[in-house]
């Protein structure tokens, strides 16, 4: 992946996504942004894994949302088919400037509106459901585009978090409340986090199996609960321990203190509209 210098004279949308790409892929942080760019490389390691260990290479995958591109230029890069999609299309131009190698196809505007339905070994939902008001209808739209036998691979906050006071998808009753506010960008975007127990009741109400889920990004990893004061100090290799080390705790116990999760579904059935 190319690292693009600045240009004042491009888009405000650009100009955005190249001080997230600064913090995330570069490591460009001050103290209070540490958290940050270790959380992202730790999210963006274990959602890659979860592709790599059961999608073969030259598998044709589409990354849905993709905003400045950096999954699909990593997927790309190795060895994938990577169809790049997000609702912003001049972000394609920036992405266009940070491809380097490997086979990857433009596709912006709505995802749903991909003629393409089973045609994906993949599709990978990085940080997006939480956005929407219908996590349940968006994800039956997902699994149309995905090959049976094939594989969705989607990264989301955790709703079981200690820290999550968001309200529960399964215990709404009336989501078309959020309509008018989903879509938002960022944390302040968010509307339900999901927990491990309704991922995997959505994944089976769309014919999906929930093959493999995994918690990541500690308090500590993420800097929460002002232990961001502590990364001032510490090396990346003790956050990094603190963090392997905690996996070992009771599953109790890891869904209510990490933060992060990310899922890989396996396509069973023919999805229903």
């Amino acid at each position: 992946m190319r690292r693009v210098p600045y240009d004042p004279t491009w888009p405000e949308s650009w100009k955005t996504a190249h001080r997230y790409d600064e913090l995330e892929i570069w490591n460009v942080t001050t103290h209070s942004s540490r958290g940050h760019s270790i959380a992202y490389g730790v999210r963006m390691a274990k959602t890659l894994e979860l592709i790599s260990s059961a999608i073969p290479s030259n598998a044709r995958i589409l990354d849905i949302a993709a905003a400045q591109g950096n999954y699909s230029l990593r997927l790309a890069e190795q060895g994938y088919r990577v169809v790049w999609n997000d609702l912003r299309a001049e972000l394609e131009g920036y992405v266009r400037l940070k491809h380097e190698f490997g086979t990857i196809d433009f596709c912006p505007g709505n995802a749903f509106e991909i003629a393409q339905d089973g045609e994906f070994d993949c599709v990978l939902i990085a940080e997006i459901i939480e956005h929407v008001a219908h996590p349940d209808e968006f994800l039956n739209k997902v699994a149309r585009l995905v090959k049976l036998g094939g594989f969705i691979v989607m990264s989301t906050p955790n709703g079981g978090y200690f820290l999550n006071n968001l309200p529960k998808f399964s215990e709404c009753e009336n989501p078309e409340q959020y309509e008018s506010v989903q879509f938002k960008p960022d944390g302040d975007g968010h509307i339900f986090l999901l927990h491990y127990d309704e991922i995997s009741a959505l994944g089976a109400r769309t014919g999906l199996r929930l093959e493999k889920h995994c918690l990541f990004t500690n308090p500590l990893t993420v800097g929460h609960i002002k232990l961001g004061l502590l990364l001032r100090f510490l090396p990346d290799p003790f956050v990094h321990c603190i963090e392997k080390a905690l996996q070992f705790l009771p599953g109790i116990v890891t869904r209510k203190i990490f933060a992060n999760s990310a899922s890989r579904f396996q396509k069973k059935t023919v999805t229903i509209n």
